[in-house]
């Protein structure tokens, strides 16, 4: 995985998209509070966190959940904020040893908007499978929608929905050449996530939850229960 937050909100976030972006997060913040008791969750896990605070949409999640007195960082960031009471740095799509997943399991486990950015779909099921270990009870997965007509990372329209290889060496041609890589940028549809899901049916029950914007789906929500 390589998620250098400096690098995305450089090419792909201006103050306009960011605070749509924020206003996105807010919605989906709604959405886990209106199916997870939060009252029931004393330790939240932020995986993907970022060090950025020059934007507003960035660890908003995490920033918003005042109930949870425990909150923890995995990221391949070093993280100093201290808003955390555990760091760790590491790639979500390693392995963990039996002492970082002690250290760090937590009731509630969130990755918002991290996932289209650690690479092909190999790696993207290791993140889903790590993130089901940490977790003690419950785990969120946000993602944007591969089929909103509009890839906020870029801001290009449409390109993003042709087949991936010819979408790259679009972003290629046109000087877009951090979001080019699949390791930087791997945009998933509804399907792709129910694909990858289904690797884990014996362990958890989840839904997969939408937010729109203009009448089209942006974004996807998993939120998921350990069995």
């Amino acid at each position: 995985m390589n998620i250098n937050s400096r690098d995305i909100y450089s090419v792909g976030h201006s103050g306009f998209f960011d605070k749509i972006i924020f206003k996105k997060k807010l919605e989906i913040l709604s959405v886990i509070k209106s199916i997870i008791d939060l009252k029931i969750v004393d330790s939240c896990l932020d995986i993907g966190t970022t060090n950025d605070i020059n934007h507003q949409s960035s660890n908003s999640i995490i920033k918003n959940l005042p109930e949870i007195s425990i909150l923890k960082s995995i990221s391949d960031q070093k993280i100093n904020h201290p808003l955390f009471n555990l760091n760790l740095t590491k790639s979500i799509t390693e392995d963990f040893t039996n002492d970082e997943i002690l250290k760090m399991s937590s009731d509630l486990v969130i990755s918002s908007a991290t996932i289209e950015h650690v690479g092909n779909e190999k790696s993207q099921v290791k993140m889903i499978e790590n993130m089901i270990n940490l977790s003690k009870k419950y785990f969120v997965i946000t993602t944007p929608n591969r089929f909103y007509p509009i890839d906020f990372h870029t801001q290009l329209p449409l390109i993003h929905w042709l087949p991936k290889n010819i979408h790259r060496n679009l972003l290629k041609i046109v000087g877009i050449k951090y979001f080019d890589r699949e390791e930087n940028l791997n945009l998933l549809s509804k399907n792709d996530l129910k694909k990858m899901m289904k690797n884990f049916d014996n362990k958890v029950d989840y839904k997969i939850k939408t937010i729109n914007l203009l009448g089209f789906v942006s974004n996807f929500i998993i939120i998921g229960e350990i069995k």
